[in-house]
């Protein structure tokens, strides 16, 4: 797999959600049967958040969301580990300039250090991704 890219939960997400299935994340999926994405350390927990507001919420079942996790489990998205060497006032200042959540910047910084285009459907890490020359991934 040589082409590789930040993923942020966003797109992971919507593969979760019949509503809010869109060509973006669908080509995306795609693309990981011959690429791979990486995420910060916060993503496991990002995507358990979903899952457990959504079981509240009556719009998955338990036994949606462990089908959900195994399907993920099997896709190349690798937790980035070398997240130590950033430091909290470097995510605070990425995330101050750009006016995003710590969520968002990991995934911004992540990029922006790897030097790899982003995938995302969300707007404001759209916008920041711009402003700081991170490309957003085409498909």
């Amino acid at each position: 797999m040589s082409e590789q890219f930040v993923i942020d939960n966003s797109v992971v997400m919507s593969w979760c959600f019949a509503d809010e299935a869109n060509e973006y994340a669908d080509a995306i999926l795609d693309l990981l049967k011959h690429a791979s994405a990486v995420v910060p350390p916060i993503w496991p927990l990002e995507v358990v958040n979903v899952l457990l507001v959504a079981e509240r919420r009556n719009r998955l079942q338990q036994a949606d969301s462990s089908r959900f996790l195994r399907l993920v489990a099997h896709l190349p998205i690798d937790i980035e580990q070398n997240h130590q060497a950033v430091r909290m006032g470097e995510l605070l200042a990425i995330g101050r300039a750009n006016q995003l959540s710590s969520y968002n910047t990991s995934y911004l910084e992540l990029a922006m250090r790897l030097g790899l285009p982003i995938a995302t459907l969300d707007q404001n890490l759209r916008r920041a991704a711009e402003k700081v020359a991170v490309p957003l991934l085409k498909v």
